[in-house]
């Protein structure tokens, strides 16, 4: 059974804002239970989860927001964005929500890499994480096949680049990293290029793709935060995605003790769009949860 849509015109009003460090973002919270926080990728943002909002808002207390520098949150132009600045706002959002539990995670691309440091922080005594999830994560740096863009962004001419990037490239590099037979809409592609756009976001995609060279620095700390156990974790990945596909589910089975991995053949990057039941049936059966009812209403609080 198909998992319903969020129309991302709906999706937009029944978001929230909070101020981090004098920046205004944007969040989204729905369901009751164990706090699960969705982390989302580049250059995108949280309506990313949409198709599986509503199922896993019966299980789970939903937190999520537009990480600074993405979709309808502030896009500050002289700001260095980070890795570990997108953590502590992960984690001052959860305490502006009065979160005091432990959290699991699920992460997608950019936002598993945050979910890295959240991790690192847990093993700290600095975070409290119950579990964590990946979706097509770049985990390990040397692993990472960016595009052409992203090494274009990362060049001394990626201000240029950002500046003058647009929806009909978005389109050309979008439809390289999905499956085959899973392309989105053109009215999905739209909206992505809405939540880009937001702000005037095109201007700072270079600065977003310091993630990159983050990765690399901070590899070992990253990696580590995998090996040292004591936290559930699964990586769900879409195998056919040429950045971090079945690639990295083999550096994850070389590196990751006791690996869990699900491979979804013919899915691409974003396996959460792509293939939605399948992510979800996946995601409920590493936290032991049976099937929702999908035609079931949920509350957003």
């Amino acid at each position: 059974m198909p998992l319903a849509e969020i129309p991302l015109s709906v999706w937009r009003t029944r978001g929230r804002s909070f101020t981090f460090r004098h920046q205004t973002i944007r969040y989204w919270t729905a369901g009751q239970g164990e706090p699960l926080l969705l982390l989302h990728g580049f250059p995108t943002a949280s309506w990313d989860w949409h198709y599986l909002w509503q199922p896993l808002a019966q299980r789970f207390r939903l937190i999520a927001c537009d990480m600074l520098g993405f979709g309808d949150s502030s896009k500050p132009l002289r700001h260095d964005y980070s890795l570990l600045e997108q953590a502590d706002l992960q984690q001052a959002l959860l305490e502006h929500l009065g979160v005091r539990e432990p959290v699991h995670l699920l992460g997608h691309d950019y936002g598993a890499s945050v979910a890295q440091e959240l991790l690192a922080r847990h093993h700290e005594g600095r975070a409290q994480v119950a579990s964590c999830a990946f979706l097509n994560a770049a985990l390990f740096p040397e692993c990472h096949r960016p595009l052409l863009v992203q090494k274009l962004l990362l060049s001394p001419l990626g201000w240029l680049v950002a500046r003058t990037f647009g929806r009909d490239d978005l389109v050309r590099n979008v439809t390289q990293i999905y499956g085959p037979c899973t392309h989105p809409s053109e009215s999905a592609l739209d909206d992505g290029w809405s939540l880009i756009a937001s702000n005037r976001g095109n201007r700072i995609l270079h600065k977003l793709a310091a993630c990159v060279p983050e990765r690399i620095a901070r590899r070992e700390r990253w990696v580590s935060a995998l090996q040292q156990g004591g936290v559930p974790l699964r990586l769900i990945n879409g195998a056919v995605d040429p950045v971090s596909g079945a690639h990295v589910v083999a550096r994850y089975h070389e590196l990751v003790p006791d690996p869990d991995t699900v491979t979804l053949q013919g899915i691409g990057h974003y396996p959460h769009t792509e293939a939605p039941v399948q992510v979800l049936r996946h995601y409920l059966a590493f936290r032991q949860q049976p099937l929702p009812g999908l035609a079931l209403k949920v509350a957003w609080s």
